[in-house]
């Protein structure tokens, strides 16, 4: 369930009909009237909205090397994934993602990017900064997941950023900030309290 939906975002009409159900997509369409009040058939996509977390531990920032099924290379990204049980809202989800991938939990949470990847598909990326670990456990890794969690110091994560296998990291706002103290100074841009 979202909490938050930022301004702008295009979500589905209400009246949308489901047309095709996948295993991660969903297609809906809707008649819309156009301008010369002819009436046109429009289609979205749906598809579960992701959290991701950005852990600073130690002054060190936790980030997850990753492979997937799908693909032979290695690549690194910030732990988080699919936001796909009914029952959490986005800081859940970013809490459930971050324990299962990196085994860390933690204390301070605050949400500080979101964005939708593409109009025409309803879902939105939540970003978290966690701060303040708490605990250390097991992973709890999916099938179709290997993670080995690192913690890298900002500048060696900056570094990092500029490799290919890393495009995941630059995808947020961490590519925006030049320092440790600027990611924490960002704002929250929603209180779960």
């Amino acid at each position: 369930m979202r909490c938050f939906v930022p301004k702008n975002t295009r979500l589905l009409p209400k009246g949308a009909e489901l047309k095709f159900r996948g295993v991660i997509f969903e297609v809906y369409q809707w008649p819309q009237k156009m301008y010369d009040d002819s009436i046109e058939t429009f289609e979205m996509l749906k598809a579960p909205d992701t959290v991701m977390t950005i852990a600073v531990r130690d002054d060190k920032i936790v980030i997850s090397k990753e492979k997937q099924p799908t693909r032979d290379e290695w690549y690194y990204s910030f732990p988080g994934g699919r936001h796909d049980h009914a029952s959490e809202n986005e800081l859940m989800a970013a809490k459930r993602e971050l324990l299962e991938e990196s085994g860390l939990e933690f204390k301070n949470w605050k949400l500080i990017e979101t964005r939708q990847p593409n109009s025409k598909v309803d879902r939105i990326v939540y970003t978290f900064l966690a701060t303040e670990c708490i605990g250390e456990y097991p992973q709890k890794l999916d099938a179709g997941e290997k993670i080995e969690r690192q913690e890298l110091t900002f500048q060696e994560l900056k570094q990092l950023s500029k490799n290919p296998s890393a495009r995941y990291i630059n995808h947020c706002c961490f590519a925006k900030v030049n320092s440790l103290q600027e990611l924490l100074d960002l704002p929250a841009l929603y209180n779960y309290g």
